[in-house]
Formats: C-alpha cells, structure tokens, sequence
C-alpha cells in the first residue's frame, strides 16, 4: 500500500507507486497519477482506500486530483476484458469507492485536471464540490456508445447530480461534454484557469477547514441517507448484472 508517516514540514506524507498523500494545514491532497489515463484499477482504488484511511485518521477535508492532462478514463479496460471473478470486483470496488467518498465524514473536494470519462465522471459526481480547470478536456459516460447498459448505481449518481435534460443526453445518448458544459450539467461546479489551480484549492480548503466538522458530518449523514440506501440496493443489483454478464 506505501508508506505514511511525519516529515520535517509537520504534515502527514505518504506515497504510493500511483497515489500520493499529503496533508498539511487540516487538508489532505490525494493525488492520481498512474502515469497514463489513471485508470480505476484495482491498485488505484487500494491506493486511493489507503490515503483516505489517512484522511480520515488525520481528521483532513480531502482535495482529489489527478494527474497533469487526466482525472480519470475509467475502469482499467484490460481487467474488463479478462472477465470473471476479477472483473467483477473491480466494477464493484469502484461503486464502493463512490459511496465512501459520497459518505466522507469531512468535505470532499475533486479537482478535475483533466478528462473525466465513465467511472472518472462517476467519480465527480461523489464530491461535496468540484473544480476543473479551463484546458481543453472531456466530460462523457459513454457507456450506452461501447454497447454497455447504465449500471443501477451510476444512475442513481447521474439523477443525484446532474441537470434532468443533461443527465439524458449524458446517459442515454453518452453526450460529451465540454468544460463549460460540464458546469452547466453538473459533473462539476466550477471552472479555473490551470495556473490558478493550486492557489484556488489551497483557499477552498482553508474555508472547508474552517466549517464545523460536527455539523457538516450530521447535515452529510442527514441530507444522504436517502441516497446511501438506494446506492445499497443499487449495488446488489449491479453485482447480480455483474455475475450474469461476466460468468
């Protein structure tokens, strides 16, 4: 999983080969960089567990980026075509991931550095804000466009978040979006220039520190426990899709 530990600057670090962890001044940056399209791998998401252990150990409001270009293409496509049990888990593993950060206990904050594509897009609909910057990158959940039918889950993710007349073209017709488009359908909430980036989240995360950390848990817990049990019952249904399409 990687190592975490203090260093010299009085913050938490640790690292893995494909995620980073830092957390200084009350906000955890967790980073994803595999090197080519962060790709939701089995690995990643162990990786990405691990530095929200962490998170939640050190009481942090968690910033989640990606890396220069790329947030996330999606489920790595190599695990999919093997099938079986592998598979399986690896879809699976990504809803679970979804509804960790849907139920964080702190803010959760994801900043999109670049395209985010099927469970990438998925992803940015599990935050408590999203940020992407003005370079030029993709916003799809192309799964209807590969010959996949919608998964339980992501609907109800997609219906949670996105505007109604958007959330059709998005997953029903698997409409790409630009950046701009994407704020006014609701894969994110805002849009900065690249070079702004770090400045602008190094600001947002001092005002999310600054928020009453056991009112923003219950009014989390309150305001999404609708949304968690669906997410449940969605899940069995996926697993048992799952089963059938890869067994």
């Amino acid at each position: 999983m990687g190592t975490w530990g203090m260093d010299g600057a009085g913050y938490r670090a640790g690292v893995t080969d494909i995620v980073t962890y830092r957390c200084a001044d009350g906000v955890a940056t967790i980073t994803m960089d595999d090197g080519k399209v962060n790709a939701v791998s089995p690995t990643l998401q162990a990786g990405l567990h691990g530095a929200l252990d962490s998170a939640a150990a050190d009481g942090a409001v968690v910033v989640l980026r990606g890396r220069d270009g790329a947030f996330s293409a999606g489920f790595d496509l190599e695990v999919l075509g093997r099938g079986g049990d592998e598979a399986i888990e690896m879809v699976m593993g990504g809803w679970v991931l979804a509804r960790r950060l849907l139920a964080f206990p702190r803010p959760v904050v994801i900043a999109c550095t670049g395209h985010a594509v099927a469970m990438g897009a998925f992803l940015t609909l599990t935050a408590d804000h999203r940020v992407a910057t003005t370079r030029r990158a993709k916003f799809a959940t192309n799964e209807v466009a590969i010959g996949m039918t919608m998964p339980h889950t992501a609907i109800l993710l997609m219906r949670n978040r996105l505007a109604p007349a958007a959330c059709d073209r998005a997953m029903l017709l698997a409409e790409t979006f630009t950046p701009e488009g994407a704020v006014t359908a609701g894969f994110v909430d805002e849009l900065v220039d690249p070079e702004q980036l770090d400045d602008h989240l190094t600001a947002l995360g001092a005002r999310l520190v600054a928020l009453d950390v056991a009112a923003h848990r219950r009014s989390k817990e309150r305001a999404r426990a609708g949304l968690l049990a669906a997410i449940d019952a969605a899940m069995d249904q996926d697993r048992a899709d799952l089963e059938r399409v890869f067994r």
